[in-house]
């Protein structure tokens, strides 16, 4: 792991070849050289945190906040819509059963209107 990888193209920059460490994504630019005998790429002493410091955590906590009150906000949106679709339902079936009611009686209606013009007629040939 410690030999130069072979070079395809220049050879001619210094540090060919050779194993660099980034510490974060922020220090991309500040490349550190591997030592020589070096086994360990990141040391452990400089990605534990010390006891204490909450580094980044207070940002978790509040993001994993936030989801869970979303969570919550369209369950209860969703709860909410199910709600009226089923209210919206029961209204229409109630409608539905009052035309239907009426078109019963809109039939009776006309079958009466239908028996009253014919008693009408009767009446007017009987009195010619």
């Amino acid at each position: 792991m410690n030999h130069p990888a072979p070079d395809t193209g220049s050879r001619g920059t210094p540090g060919d070849g050779k194993l660099y460490v980034v510490d974060s994504i922020n220090d991309l630019n500040k490349l550190n050289l591997c030592p020589a005998g070096s086994q360990r790429l990141f040391p452990l002493e400089e990605k534990i945190p010390a006891h204490g410091t909450n580094s980044g955590n207070g940002n978790q906590r509040l993001c994993f906040v936030g989801l869970i009150i979303a969570l919550i906000v369209s369950l209860a949106l969703v709860f909410f819509v199910l709600f009226l679709i089923i209210q919206t339902r029961s209204k229409m079936d109630d409608v539905l059963r009052r035309l239907t009611a009426e078109g019963k009686d809109i039939d009776e209606l006309k079958k009466i209107n239908s028996l009253i013009v014919k008693r009408l007629t009767q009446l007017e040939s009987e009195q010619n």
